[in-house]
């Protein structure tokens, strides 16, 4: 049987604890059913007090403090709410005990925002990683030595798992089940709490808003030109022209600022505007594409595709309700 410890502190995201617990004890009780032994002992560790007040009205009673754990499989960081300066520092005890325990031989995991303290940690240096697509941009100014992975839903290194944002995180708790467990518990747990096995990808949900974190003014006004002439047949000659710079000097300062091309910047920019008319009409395609910019059918769906991780066709089937409506 597996210990693991489910690290609680105020700022945590309930649902992300409450879920993997329901999952964890889920799959008990299955293996019961069938005649096995439980496959998980799961702890609640919190830092000093074993009672934890959520910031929202919801409390957790803990088994241990992190100074009573002696031995544990797995260290499991859920997601928190809030600003991650101030998380991480009101939570550097847990930091700390992480890398201590990680040292020892034991494996960590975070769920969705977790990543933070497994980076703050020192756990990811190196390593490829995940996380909520809000948060990747700033783990990958935080964090230059770690390579973050923003299409995957979750990441397995060396004992060190990390998972996509929100309730797709989730994903990882089905595949430690069927690392542990065995691929048919697994397919239970998925069909028991109705997740879809084997996602490997979520770049379909993040919502493209502009790497804005830097200071470089020239570099911000060429984003916005791009913001404003998408749809227009605009080249790395002109946009380098709006910052008076030459081409090969100005794509050095995006890249620098934005972490992006300034051709990949334009199609990011390009498929959002995309995203948001197939979410909301069953507008032409080939009329949807001219209004992003596009001339070539072909080459819009390679870009969409490659960017959200979905066919046009299917990324409007799946978020535009007046066709899901019709296709019931």
């Amino acid at each position: 049987m597996k210990t693991v410890s489910l690290l609680i502190y105020e700022d945590a995201v309930l649902s992300c604890v409450s879920g993997a617990m329901d999952m964890l004890i889920g799959v008990n009780r299955y293996l019961a059913q069938i005649g096995k032994e439980p496959a998980f002992n799961v702890e609640l560790v919190s830092e000093k007090v074993k009672n934890i007040q959520l910031q929202l009205p919801a409390q957790f009673i803990c088994y241990k403090t992190i100074d009573e754990v002696t031995h544990t499989d797995l260290i499991v960081a859920p997601a928190f709410a809030g600003e991650p300066d101030a998380v991480l520092r009101k939570n550097s005890a847990l930091v700390d005990w992480l890398a201590t325990m990680h040292a020892r031989g034991t494996e960590v995991a975070s769920l969705c925002l977790g990543s933070y303290f497994l980076a703050e940690a020192g756990l990811l240096k190196g390593k490829s990683c995940t996380s909520h697509w809000m948060a990747l941009e700033d783990m990958r100014n935080r964090y230059p030595d770690i390579t973050i992975l923003p299409d995957k839903v979750m990441t397995d290194q060396e004992g060190i798992y990390t998972s996509g944002g929100a309730f797709i995180s989730l994903n990882l708790v089905l595949y430690l089940i069927e690392k542990f467990c065995g691929r048919d518990a697994s397919i239970w747990t998925s069909k028991m709490f109705s997740i879809d096995m084997d996602r490997v990808n979520q770049s379909h949900f993040a919502v493209f808003q502009g790497q804005r974190q830097h200071e470089d003014e020239e570099i911000l006004k060429a984003q916005a030109y791009i913001e404003a002439h998408y749809d227009q047949q605009i080249s790395v000659e002109q946009i380098a022209g709006q910052a008076n710079m030459s081409k090969r000097n100005f794509i050095r300062r995006f890249k620098v600022a934005t972490q992006n091309t300034p051709l990949e910047y334009l199609q990011r920019v390009k498929i959002e505007s995309a995203k948001k008319e197939l979410e909301k009409n069953s507008q032409n395609i080939s009329t949807l594409m001219y209004n992003a910019g596009y001339n070539d059918l072909k080459t819009f769906r390679q870009v969409f595709k490659r960017i959200t991780g979905l066919t046009p066709q299917e990324y409007r089937r799946k978020y535009c309700r007046s066709v899901s409506e019709l296709s019931n």
